[in-house]
């Protein structure tokens, strides 16, 4: 029911995770009127999501948090294997990439998800945006014009659009009655309808310990009943992360003492070697994707939509991606002029893609691939989408394509991705004449050809994506009429 006291705002952003604050931050840089709301009386306070992945970075760049992420991050270190209290081998956690004038961040860069939250949500008080702690969803309503939202305490919301973003257990989404299936190869239970990646269930937990050096990830593989412990010194700050695997049916000590109990029985450290123990959780490995992404004007985003295995750090990073998309289409119709049917595009870019990165942290937990170039999702993009138009022929598969990620270059000493950076589109006419008319936002960059785009003309998405290709301008006006740019 509609009171006096009912908020009205355009978003309602449910759930402060990495996902809706990198929403949040998105909204608010264009303009629109958002409201972040939080079950929990304070940020997540785990290390759960610790990878930040390269394209994440790209993104990260853009939102203006790049400079916080690299300065309370680091390298991931080496891992040391441990056997009967001797390192007995090292190997890398990645494949090692060779860092390309494409791609300014060339490897994944450890942050503890608590720290990464930290970051966002400084931003995007920053940009004026907020966050409503301890309001929990009960239920809403939705007609043709919004959303209608109510809560346990505290008066309800009117938004025109809302997005749930409130994890794998999301109340909004089974408030739509949006069903999850077995995603990523995983078969799907009868019971749960979520795919079960691998029957043993696993512990998490931020600790301190003593008698361990911080410059390996030190692993310890399985011995007698026990399954593989491994701790991760987490840059940045004085913790280290235990992930530990449990044979199946293993009802999990989370305590101090349990935990201390696990590392004295896998590895050289005597129990009270761990001297705190910050944050712990349990979990099963699983892979679930909505049926859908949308009903109406309520949207999934995150953890809502897709459920990962954490293997291969892709949940986080497919998950502010998911804001990444949907941020810029709510702008541009609710701020811009564009068709609602934009919208449309959210669910028609991102399910499949959150479908692939299951499949490849399902093959990564289960160790049929490395962690490497496919896990850093610089290669993602949306080929043969609606809003991908490619006007040239005959195109080698590997040339940049309508669709692909828009890589970084040098054109006329400026820097692409510097001229990418912000809630617009931009045009590059590249050794060919740019048109005379676009819309007050697009900016336009005229040079000559350059390595990996070569020739033509290329329209920008806010996302860093190519909408538009072609050898010249002509027929650009039309897909820019279409999207409310001219």
């Amino acid at each position: 029911m509609m009171t006096e006291q009912t908020r009205q705002t355009d978003v309602l952003i449910v759930g402060a995770g990495p996902t809706g604050l990198a929403l949040g931050i998105d909204l608010a840089r264009r303009g629109v009127d958002a409201l972040v709301v939080e079950k929990a009386e304070a940020l997540f306070p785990g290390s759960r999501g610790k990878g930040i992945q390269p394209r994440t970075m790209e993104v990260f760049d853009d939102l203006g948090v790049i400079d916080a992420i690299l300065a309370k991050g680091g390298r991931y270190p080496v891992g040391a294997v441990w056997q009967d209290g001797r390192k007995v081998g090292e190997h890398q956690m990645f494949e090692p990439s060779d860092k390309e004038p494409d791609t300014p961040y060339g490897e994944p860069w450890m942050v503890p998800q608590w720290r990464t939250q930290e970051i966002l949500f400084a931003r995007l008080t920053e940009l004026g945006g907020k966050v409503a702690f301890g309001r929990e969803v009960t239920g809403f309503t939705q007609d043709a014009d919004g959303v209608t939202v109510g809560f346990a305490s505290g008066a309800p919301v009117r938004a025109r659009y809302v997005v749930a973003a409130d994890g794998g257990r999301s109340a909004v989404r089974r408030t739509v009655g949006i069903a999850m299936t077995g995603g990523g190869g995983a078969p799907a239970r009868a019971n749960s309808r979520v795919g079960e990646v691998d029957p043993s269930p696993m512990l998490v937990a931020d600790v301190r310990i003593t008698g361990l050096d911080r410059d390996s990830v030190h692993v310890f593989p399985p011995r007698g009943d026990g399954g593989f412990l491994a701790i991760f010194p987490l840059a940045g700050t004085e913790d280290f992360q235990i992930s530990a695997q449990f044979p199946e049916g293993t009802d999990i000590d989370l305590s101090l003492d349990g935990i201390r109990k696990t590392v004295a029985q896998r590895t050289h450290l005597a129990a009270e070697d761990v001297t705190e123990l910050r944050w712990a959780s349990n979990f099963q490995p699983r892979a679930a994707l909505a049926e859908r992404f949308r009903t109406g004007r309520v949207f999934l985003a995150g953890d809502a939509a897709h459920v990962h295995s954490p293997a291969g750090g892709q949940g986080l990073n497919t998950s502010v991606q998911d804001a990444y998309n949907l941020g810029w289409k709510l702008g541009a119709v609710l701020r811009d002029g564009a068709p609602e049917s934009l919208l449309d595009t959210y669910e028609e870019e991102r399910l499949p893609n959150a479908a692939d990165m299951l499949g490849l942290s399902t093959r990564v937990h289960r160790g049929e691939i490395q962690r490497g170039k496919a896990t850093q999702q610089l290669g993602l993009g949306y080929r043969d989408r609606s809003l991908s138009v490619e006007t040239r022929t005959n195109l080698p598969e590997d040339a940049l394509q309508a669709g692909d990620r828009a890589p970084d270059r040098m054109v006329n000493g400026v820097r692409l991705f510097d001229t990418f950076r912000g809630p617009h589109w931009t045009l590059l006419a590249l050794g060919t004449e740019a048109p005379a008319r676009v819309g007050e936002q697009v900016h336009v960059v005229a040079g000559p050809a350059v390595e990996t785009y070569g020739t033509g003309v290329f329209l920008i998405r806010p996302d860093g994506y190519v909408g538009w290709a072609g050898e010249s301008a002509e027929g650009l006006a039309e897909y820019m009429t279409r999207l409310g740019l001219v």
